[in-house]
């Protein structure tokens, strides 16, 4: 809702052309977050790795680059615009992006580790 106008305006394009778009990338963010997350848990659970917050960086990284590979040529095709401006602007909104998500799955595994111990102890 914040980025759509403002970026809009910043590229001087249609909100709802933009607005598209977005709509578009969510779609597109949120299958590849559950596609990602199954291959990152597999390898998580293989190896032994615990949730630390280095490992949590690297997974939302992880997640950002991969992402990157499919939004990038969309965002150019879409936009009608060049790989750097394409790039610049997944960039912005990656940033934003991985901010968020970090913060959320941190969010999530503390509700989920809380309930857990919760019903636990309701046992």
């Amino acid at each position: 809702m914040i980025l759509v106008p403002l970026m809009s305006y910043g590229f001087g394009m249609d909100m709802l052309h933009f607005g598209a778009l977005a709509l578009i990338l969510a779609v597109c963010a949120m299958a590849s977050n559950m596609i990602y997350n199954h291959f990152y848990e597999m390898v998580e659970h293989r190896y032994g790795w615990r949730r630390t917050v280095p490992m949590r960086v690297l997974h939302t990284l992880g997640f950002e680059a991969f992402f990157m590979t499919l939004a990038l040529p969309l965002t150019a095709w879409w936009l009608d615009i060049g790989i750097i401006d394409a790039l610049l602007l997944d960039i912005t909104f990656s940033i934003f992006f991985m901010i968020y998500a970090f913060c959320f799955n941190w969010a999530f595994d503390i509700a989920r580790h809380r309930l857990a111990g919760w019903q636990a102890a309701r046992r």
